[in-house]
C-alpha cells in the first residue's frame, strides 16, 4: 500500500515542480500577448523579436562572459580546495574547508548585501566584474565539492610510481592527475557556468548599469506586450541548462567508471 502512495506522491511533486517550465513553450510559440488558455495559433514571431532586441543580446553577451569567467575562476580555485582537502593534512582543515562551504548556506540576500557593502566602502564601481567576485564566490563550493569526489576517488599509487620515475610535483599533476581528473573538471565547469548564468539576486544588487540576461528579464516583466519574448526567451535558458547539466553528469560519469569508485549518484 506504501509503494503505490509514494509513486502517486512522487509524481504529483515532479508535476508541481516542472509544469510552470512545460508552460513555457506553449506560450512562446503561441500567436497571441495574452499568456492565457486557450491558445490561438502556431508562431515563432517571439523568438525573431527576442533575435532583433538589442538590449537583449547585450545582457546576453554580459551574461555570457559573467558565466566564463566565473566558471574558470571558480573550477580553478575548486581544484585548489579539493588538492587540499584530499592530499594534505594541516591545523584547522575541517573549519577551513567548511568556511569556504559556507556560502552553500548562506541566503543570498546576505551574500549580496554584504558583497555590495564592501565593495562600496572600499571604493570598487559596480560593473560586471563585481558580479564575477560574486558568482565565483557562490559557485567555488559546488565546484569544491564536484572536484572533492574525482581527487578523492583518484589512486595515489599513480602520483607515487611517477615520483619515483623521476617526476617533479608539477610535471606528475599535469601528466597523471589532471588528465584523470579531467572529467570532473568539466563537469564543475559546466555546473558553474550554469550557475552563473542563471543567478539573479547577486546579479542584481553587483550588476550597477551592466545589466544580466537574469536582470534583464525581471526589468520586463513590467511590460504585458513583451511577456511572450520573454517565454521564448525562457525557452531557450531552460533548453540550453537542461543540454549544460546532461554534459556535466555524461563527464561525470565517465569519471566515475574511469576511476571505479562506486557512483552514488549525481546531477540527474
Amino acid at each position: 500500500m506504501k509503494i503505490p502512495f509514494l509513486r502517486l506522491y512522487a509524481m504529483a511533486y515532479l508535476l508541481f515542480l516542472y509544469a510552470p517550465i512545460l508552460l513555457l513553450p506553449l506560450f512562446a510559440f503561441n500567436d497571441a500577448t495574452v499568456i492565457s488558455f486557450p491558445l490561438k495559433g502556431f508562431t515563432t514571431q517571439w523568438f525573431a523579436q527576442m533575435a532583433e532586441n538589442e538590449a537583449l543580446r547585450k545582457a546576453t553577451l554580459n551574461s555570457l562572459l559573467i558565466a566564463t569567467s566565473s566558471a574558470v575562476m571558480a573550477t580553478a580555485l575548486g581544484m585548489f580546495v579539493a588538492r587540499a582537502a584530499t592530499r594534505f593534512r594541516f591545523p584547522g582543515k575541517g573549519g577551513v574547508v567548511g568556511f569556504i562551504m559556507l556560502p552553500l548556506v548562506l541566503p543570498e540576500i546576505i551574500v549580496s548585501v554584504s558583497l555590495l557593502v564592501v565593495l562600496l566602502q572600499l571604493g570598487v564601481s559596480l560593473s560586471a566584474f563585481t558580479v564575477i567576485l560574486g558568482h565565483v564566490l557562490i559557485c567555488t563550493p559546488y565546484a569544491a565539492a564536484i572536484l572533492n569526489t574525482s581527487f578523492g576517488a583518484l589512486d595515489r599509487s599513480l602520483e607515487e610510481a611517477a615520483y619515483d620515475l623521476g617526476e617533479t610535483k608539477f610535471s606528475t599533476f599535469r601528466l597523471i592527475t589532471l588528465p584523470l581528473v579531467m572529467p570532473g573538471i568539466i563537469s564543475s565547469l559546466l555546473i558553474s557556468f550554469t550557475i552563473s548564468l542563471d543567478e539573479f539576486i547577486i546579479a542584481f544588487f553587483l550588476a550597477g548599469a551592466e545589466p544580466t540576461l537574469p536582470t534583464y528579464i525581471f526589468s520586463q516583466l513590467r511590460f504585458p506586450k513583451g511577456i511572450p519574448m520573454i517565454m521564448a526567451l525562457g525557452t531557450v535558458l531552460v533548453a540550453m541548462s537542461v543540454l549544460l547539466l546532461t554534459i556535466a553528469e555524461y563527464f561525470r560519469r565517465r569519471g566515475v567508471a574511469r576511476t571505479g569508485i562506486k557512483d552514488t549518484g549525481g546531477f540527474l
